[in-house]
């Protein structure tokens, strides 16, 4: 095969989620699991939720760091995840529609308007 280049892409993709939002893992090895999503990393379609998918991550000593074995989250990939809608608290699907002149995300689960 050949060589794959990282070609960086002229836009990020829309993502359904966004940082602080809660949501539910509906495959890997944390399903059925929620949590609240610390970061979201666009160009890698990936998101942190906190404690889900922990990690064991060694660290080198520094001045002000003892170092040792963390336990940290790792990225999962936004496809694993889904939005728990607010209403019912249940996972759901997201629509965009535009509201007084601004694209809002809502669920399609209740019909409510997310942010």
């Amino acid at each position: 095969m050949g060589k794959v280049k990282n070609v960086l892409k002229r836009f990020a993709p829309k993502l359904h989620i966004k940082k602080g939002d809660r949501v539910m893992v509906i495959a890997g090895s944390s399903k059925g699991e929620s949590g609240e999503v610390l970061e979201v990393f666009p160009d890698k379609n990936r998101a942190v939720v906190s404690d889900l998918n922990i990690v064991k991550k060694h660290t080198k000593a520094t001045n002000d760091n003892p170092g040792g074995i963390n336990e940290v989250p790792a990225p999962i990939h936004v496809s694993n995840l889904m939005l728990i809608d607010p209403k019912t608290g249940k996972p759901t699907r997201i629509g965009r529609k535009e509201v007084d002149g601004k694209m809002k995300r809502y669920s399609k689960k209740s019909g409510e308007i997310i942010d």
